[in-house]
């Protein structure tokens, strides 16, 4: 017997249906594709500015420790020679105490780089956006801010801002720990514990106001979840000169915080997640109430020669037609949403803010109250510029596959029962 009476009826059922629901099935199954790849895309803008902030501004991939001054350059050196390595950069940090022209003293973490570090880093050069002067820490008495920072002091572009060290106050001799530097650049990197208390300085000041801090070299990857395998390289190039030199990865480093980040990541997930359980229940009682309607049919269908997998497949097929045909266009609505993020939350203000408008002037009419213009995320309230969004694709796949899946899983558990439905039974009394 031919199969391919299987698809016949199977569109028969789906497009002529008596009882069941493809249309809201198909629509339940592309609201969570397309809900999961938004919230999950947005997720990822966050998520992934921080982590790129937190990589490519602070910590970097690889981080070498104990080492002397002298053996800068040789380190760099074998460093670059490491496939993978795309920057090694030598820094020094100490916690500083910094005064500007607002009474009042903030808390600043200082960097200590070499004047040529954005030809280095050219990741770094990308994710430092500067909103006045540039990378110019030349002279001795440059200093760069954070754009928060430089707010909180209340300064700008060449005016003075006073540096305080602690180590260096107790530890150097006559004048050593503070000094005085004049403003050449204010930078913002979109995170804003770095933009309200990071501070850029040449090394050489670095070492005026803080002569304990050590020098440290930040390596860069070209993939930076190929850490562990450059990390040995890189050791093991070392080993022979340098032995005493330590070694740690990004992962070390930054543990807790990204281990948070997989957690909100994972929950958010199963929550959105749970909108495919439903959908695939939903799917799972139409195809019971259609198998159970169409007893007399199934029957007929056996009787005629079709075998059991035969007229479970009629079943899984409308459950996978369905499946597929909601996944794609939830997958298509999504992609086309989470790549236009600020556009749609755009429209979306402006429709909210048209219907507040007229609700205020009937309120101003009547003597009311007044409502103040919607955002869906302020820049009062959220230290962003536009809403981010990043659509990965290994996960906007195995969503369409959780969307597809659902209703394939439905129809193939609701299709047992035709298992227990006898030919003769069935046609005993037709």
């Amino acid at each position: 017997m031919k199969k391919s009476w299987v698809f016949f009826v199977a569109s028969r059922y789906i497009f002529n249906g008596r009882g069941s629901s493809p249309v809201l099935s198909v629509l339940g199954i592309a609201f969570g594709v397309l809900a999961l790849i938004v919230i999950i895309a947005v997720m990822n803008g966050f998520q992934l500015g921080f982590i790129e902030s937190i990589l490519e501004v602070s910590s970097y991939h690889i981080r070498l420790e104990n080492f002397k001054t002298e053996d800068t350059e040789l380190i760099q050196q074998i460093a670059f020679s490491t496939p993978g390595v795309t920057a090694a950069v030598p820094f020094k940090e100490f916690q500083a105490i910094s005064r500007g022209r607002r009474t009042g003293q903030h808390a600043v973490l200082v960097r200590g780089l070499n004047e040529n570090t954005l030809a280095l880093d050219s990741s770094m050069e990308k994710k430092i956006q500067f909103e006045s002067g540039s990378f110019d820490i030349r002279d001795s008495e440059s200093v760069l801010l954070g754009s928060e920072l430089a707010r909180r002091l209340g300064v700008g572009m060449d005016d003075e801002v006073t540096l305080f060290s602690i180590t260096g106050i107790l530890s150097a001799e006559e004048e050593g720990g503070v000094k005085t530097f004049i403003v050449k650049g204010i930078f913002r990197t979109d995170y804003y514990e770095y933009d309200s208390s990071w501070a850029f300085l040449n090394m050489e000041d670095v070492s005026f106001l803080d002569n304990e801090s050590s020098l440290k070299m930040g390596i860069k990857l070209a993939n930076r979840y190929h850490d562990k395998s450059t990390l040995e390289k890189i050791k093991k190039n070392l080993s022979d000169n340098f032995p005493e030199i330590i070694l740690s990865s990004w992962r070390d480093y930054n543990r807790s915080f990204f281990g948070a980040l997989r957690t909100e990541k994972l929950f958010m997930f199963i929550l959105v997640g749970l909108i495919f359980i439903v959908v695939g229940l939903n799917i799972f009682q139409s195809q019971r109430r259609t198998v159970l309607q169409r007893r007399e049919e199934i029957g007929l269908l056996r009787a005629v020669g079709g075998l059991h997998s035969d007229v479970r497949s009629v079943f899984l097929l409308d459950g996978a037609i369905t499946g597929f045909t909601g996944a794609s266009a939830g997958l298509i609505l999504g992609i086309a949403i989470a790549s236009n993020i600020p556009k749609v939350f755009s429209f979306v203000e402006m429709a909210v803010n048209k219907v507040i408008r007229i609700i205020n002037e009937l309120a101003a009419f009547f003597g009311l109250g007044w409502v103040d213009n919607f955002a869906v995320f302020s820049p009062t309230i959220f230290y962003i510029k536009e809403i981010p969004s990043r659509i990965l694709p290994h996960e906007v796949i195995i969503i369409f596959m959780f969307g597809f899946l659902s209703a394939l899983a439905a129809a193939f558990f609701a299709s047992g029962k035709i298992s227990k439905i006898q030919p003769a039974e069935v046609l005993r009394y037709e």
